[in-house]
């Protein structure tokens, strides 16, 4: 048999993480009504995930990993939202940070280490970016990376934060922990710290019972961590987030927005069109569906362009560093996080009762929950005000393609 072309090895992998994903999908929306009514991890769908080696999909392969892009990544979390938004959105914050450690780690040996490990075992990857006493800020943080841990020597350390948030972190594998670069460096003087289940204790402070997303048990934990110094990313964690972890977070989201806005709308139609089989006529609904449907063409084409203007600047810091790509980030993420609550509550009025109902085979009830989580990760106004501010300095050129 002919070798493929090198050219076709990334169609071909993109194809074989879609089929894969898939699996995993109708496994997670097989348990996604016990993995919202319990609050709890989905466990069978990263199972599957795992099997299918798609927590190491955006590791380069020669780390033993799928050698994906953040395109495939998107398109896995879009494809499991459908199924279960818990699960697409789990998947979407591990896929965060592992692009974080690929675009900023391969130049240490722990951080390659790290990579081949967590290709060969799957590692599942968890955040700690928020903290008490800043305000949700996450440019700033009051821990910092202290001195020598007693009794060892050389480059370890310890790191104690009082983080509100850590999303699936009983589950996770290691967790990214920011923190001040020293305890007399100013809150805005971040790093990354990768740190090991076996590096850290987690004491649960705050529980996780809530309106939608419960399956992500992003409760809040007392994390005290020690570690070596090589596991510190050299790259302060400003030049990180602008470069990588903001847009890759807010286009990862929006993809998992855009999935729940998907398999809201496919009910709705299913709904409409079972109705206009039943009588002559145009379903009252009708005009709704209309209304969502060109609401998620839209949504659909805006996160499709987010990914392609990342991807055009991706290996140009300049770029993705400029006031015009921050203003573009930012609002895919304030505009996909309205959009997907307008489009599953249009979706809702379309399908009338039999959408409103919890025992229905078109029941939105679980999405429009899920939805309303969309404003309030990094509250929109946050970031609108963040916004507002960079178009004091930013002036856009007025372009079609700009």
């Amino acid at each position: 048999m002919k070798a493929p072309a090198p050219d076709s090895l990334p169609a071909m992998a993109a194809e074989a993480a879609a089929g894969a994903a898939s699996e995993a999908a109708a496994i997670a929306g097989r348990h996604a009504d016990s993995v919202d009514r319990e609050a709890r991890f989905p466990a069978e769908a990263f199972a599957s995930l795992k099997e299918a080696r798609l927590l190491g999909l955006m590791v380069p392969r020669a780390f033993g990993g799928g050698g994906g892009g953040l395109t495939d990544a998107a398109a896995v979390a879009h494809a499991l939202a459908q199924k279960c938004p818990s699960t697409g959105l789990i998947y979407a914050m591990h896929q965060i940070q592992v692009a974080c450690l690929v675009r900023h780690g391969q130049g240490s040996d722990w951080h390659r280490g790290f990579l081949k490990r967590l290709a060969e075992e799957q590692l599942l990857l968890a955040s700690a970016t928020t903290e008490a006493g800043i305000g949700g800020d996450v440019r700033s943080s009051a821990c910092a990376v202290t001195g020598t841990v007693e009794g060892e020597t050389g480059g370890a350390f310890r790191l104690e934060k009082q983080a509100t948030v850590i999303s699936y972190g009983a589950e996770a594998d290691a967790i990214l922990v920011t923190a001040r670069r020293t305890a007399d460096s100013p809150p805005s003087d971040q790093v990354i710290v990768p740190v090991l289940r076996r590096q850290t204790r987690l004491e649960e402070i705050g529980g996780w019972d809530t309106l939608g997303m419960r399956g992500t048990r992003s409760v809040g934990y007392r994390l005290v961590a020690e570690a070596e110094r090589a596991q510190i990313l050299p790259l302060p964690y400003a030049d990180i987030s602008a470069r990588t972890m903001l847009p890759v977070t807010h286009i990862l989201w929006s993809s998992v927005w855009l999935g729940i806005a998907t398999d809201a709308v496919a009910r709705a139609a299913a709904f409409i069109r079972a109705e206009a089989r039943k009588r002559p006529g145009t379903p009252p609904g009708a005009r709704r569906l209309a209304e969502a449907t060109a609401g998620l063409q839209a949504m659909r084409g805006m996160v499709r362009g987010a990914l392609a203007r990342f991807e055009e600047a991706a290996d140009n810091p300049d770029r993705l560093t400029s006031l015009g790509f921050a203003v573009a980030m930012n609002t895919l993420k304030t505009e996909a996080a309205e959009m997907v609550v307008r489009i599953v509550g249009q979706a809702m009025l379309a399908g009338g009762l039999s959408a409103y109902r919890n025992d229905s085979p078109h029941s939105l009830g679980r999405h429009l929950r899920d939805a309303h989580s969309a404003p309030l990760m990094i509250n929109n106004d946050r970031i609108l005000g963040n916004t507002a501010n960079l178009l004091l300095a930013h002036r856009d050129n007025g372009s079609l393609f700009g």
